[in-house]
């Protein structure tokens, strides 16, 4: 019996881990779904996108903001990411950061906009980035 009940606990806390990675590592993220979801109904929110110069011209997320922030490592590239904090803190709705792939630079954005007064709960980091982002995109 308790043999059970410990592979049945250590199937629940496996699968615990591998469905919601965000909550382990302190991030919220959205998938490419359900982000879409939110564009096709109008959802208010505010697309910020990092990705540089080059990856934001070849294709963007239709609504997406320039910042070419990334990869978030200098104070010029947080001074682009400031610049959007008067209109992010006169809003509610939800900032979705968008990344190339959703990693470091993302969470950076994150970490700067929580440190600057943004609500934890609107920020959402676009899970696999715009490289994977699967639907159509525009082209600069």
């Amino acid at each position: 019996m308790f043999k059970k009940v410990m592979l049945c606990l250590i199937a629940v806390l496996f699968g615990a881990t591998t469905a919601s990675a965000s909550l382990f590592d302190g991030y919220n993220f959205i998938s490419a779904e359900d982000l879409q979801k939110r564009i096709d109904a109008k959802s208010p929110m505010i697309l910020v996108d990092i990705c540089t110069v080059e990856q934001f011209a070849k294709a963007h997320i239709p609504g997406s903001i320039e910042t070419n922030a990334y990869p978030v490592e200098t104070d010029e590239q947080r001074a682009a990411l400031g610049h959007l904090l008067p209109q992010i803190q006169k809003s509610s709705d939800d900032v979705i950061i968008l990344c190339p792939r959703g990693g470091g630079g993302a969470k950076r954005t994150y970490d700067f906009y929580k440190a600057n007064g943004v609500a934890e709960s609107r920020l959402l980091i676009l899970k696999n980035g715009v490289e994977k982002w699967p639907f159509a995109t525009k082209a600069k």
